[in-house]
């Protein structure tokens, strides 16, 4: 008998989610960097497990927004929560119950929903403290199952595949059985730039930045030529982006270049560009870029 459902990923933001989600895929489907707040919009990748077949929604952050990008993020893991199967919280086991984690325990209250919990980062500490958190977090009286894991290193992440495919609703595969991801192509290229640019330009790069791939050329000798370019939201972050000479904007593309070819198992020619969009922040079509609902103001 075949299991087919959707399983909602959330947490504060980096509590690990996207670093889960690429381990219980088998494959990268989520860029992952130090920072929090990586991921900006759902993401949703497929599992295969026995005869189940699990769709995954790593959902942004959940953390009180004060921005109108912030508020679509948080807008947007709550509605990748709504509809879901079973939802999954990731707790960071080292940071314990944060403020982010209460309202989150408060927000599945409020819409009645029950979830497991994971405790991740376990490689890290004593075991007499994971446990007093796994007690603390059974009282909250919202949470069925608790399971331990690293997602880094991949520990408990095969027994809580096994469990959660056994949870999932009868039913025919929605996906073909090598598919692993909806989102298409042109938006994983984005986001693998978007990645490198997190990871090279450390704490010099301002979050108020967007990558879109313009233009995907498959070229007649099997190869592939694609233009994008990173949005930036005031001018004088448009020469921290390029660096001196433009070598930070080289160094950012090889980056994305040598992914994107393991990925797309081709050649890759990657042209960046930069420009300034000043509004970007208030412009609906880049939300809707982004996979994002434009929010309302309140």
């Amino acid at each position: 008998m075949t299991r087919c459902g959707y399983v909602a990923l959330v947490g504060a933001p980096n509590a690990g989610k996207s670093t889960l989600l690429n381990q219980l895929v088998g494959a990268k489907i989520a860029i992952v960097t130090p920072k929090v707040q990586t991921t900006r919009a759902r993401v949703t990748a497929i599992a295969i497990e026995d005869q189940s077949q699990l769709i995954f929604v790593d959902t942004p952050g959940i953390f009180k927004p004060t921005r109108r990008l912030e508020k679509a993020m948080v807008n947007a893991a709550w509605s990748g929560a709504e509809d879901a199967d079973r939802i999954v919280l990731i707790v960071d086991a080292v940071k314990g119950i944060t403020k982010d984690v209460e309202r989150i325990i408060a927000g599945l209250r409020k819409y009645n929903r029950r979830a497991h919990v994971i405790l991740n980062k376990i490689d890290i500490l004593k075991r007499d403290s994971l446990l007093g958190l796994a007690q603390r977090l059974s009282e909250q009286e919202v949470f069925d199952e608790i399971f331990m894991i690293s997602a880094l290193k991949g520990d408990g992440v095969a027994e809580l595949r096994a469990a959660l495919a056994a949870e999932m609703p009868a039913g025919p595969w929605l996906y073909p059985e090598d598919q692993l991801a909806l989102a298409p192509m042109r938006q994983l290229a984005a986001e693998i730039t978007r990645e490198k640019l997190f990871l090279r330009m450390n704490q010099e790069l301002p979050y108020s930045l967007t990558v879109e791939t313009e233009s995907w050329e498959e070229r007649k000798d099997g190869s592939i030529k694609i233009q994008q370019v990173i949005y930036v939201s005031r001018a004088n972050y448009k020469p921290m982006v390029l660096g001196k000479g433009g070598q930070t904007i080289k160094k950012i593309g090889a980056m994305a270049r040598e992914e994107l070819e393991a990925s797309l198992e081709c050649r890759v020619h990657l042209f960046l560009f930069v420009k300034v969009r000043e509004k970007w922040l208030d412009d609906p079509e880049r939300y809707r870029e982004m996979g994002l609902d434009f929010p309302k103001d309140d």
